[in-house]
């Protein structure tokens, strides 16, 4: 207990870092997402391709990998001096963003085809019957598997400790050069992970009742 209570701001502040970058990627995951998904089922060839690549690509990638890319590449090739942060937002967005799409894609097929047909026969552009007619009906099949991604997301960002930002993970670097006990740094780190994964899923059970509700 005297970690906690000795470092209480230190832990507030890698939970809240944790938190805040959980966040801000499964955002970003979700509009890239829906919009890889889109080019997954699109009648557009290019399209079609780009988003198979786009999944293929990064589901086949090791995270550390991106983070490597994300932090030594981008900063010197295209964008110098970018924010930390904002650098492991889009390694941990762009990652689970492939997971969704899929998530996202596999809901779309369970719409019945003549749901879509009927769209088009009434003069529906194709944005227009996924966004009207396809995906409210694919959401209750999507919100299942989209906890699961968003609860491995929040492990997943453990990886941005080892680049120089602060989350939960990051702070056992400095509790452990300051001589605490690592196993029980651990205990304490493993607790916040553990709220906020309980609160992802109690939300997105919450989100499943309430479209059970609205049958």
């Amino acid at each position: 207990m005297n970690v906690l209570l000795d470092n209480l701001a230190l832990f507030r502040e890698g939970f809240l870092g944790t938190l805040w970058l959980t966040v801000v990627s499964a955002l970003l995951a979700v509009v890239l997402g829906l919009l890889i998904a889109g080019f997954r089922v699109s009648p557009v060839p290019p399209l079609r391709i780009f988003g198979t690549l786009w999944v293929n690509v990064l589901r086949n990638t090791p995270l550390t990998l991106l983070f490597l890319v994300a932090f030594f590449v981008v900063p010197k090739v295209l964008f110098p001096g970018v924010d930390s942060f904002v650098l492991a937002v889009c390694a941990c967005g762009f990652y689970t963003s492939s997971f969704v799409a899929e998530a996202v894609r596999s809901g779309i097929n369970t719409v019945p085809m003549g749901q879509a047909e009927a769209a088009r026969a009434i003069g529906m552009t194709f944005t227009q019957t996924m966004r009207i007619v396809v995906l409210p009906q694919a959401t209750r099949s999507v919100i299942p598997p989209l906890s699961s991604i968003f609860i491995a997301l929040t492990k997943n960002t453990a990886v941005a400790g080892a680049f120089d930002n602060v989350d939960l993970f990051n702070i056992q670097k400095t509790l452990s050069n300051d001589g605490y006990d690592i196993a029980v740094i651990f205990i304490w780190i493993t607790l916040g992970y553990l709220v906020i994964t309980y609160a992802i899923n109690g939300l997105f059970r919450l989100l499943e009742k309430g479209l059970e509700v609205a049958r």
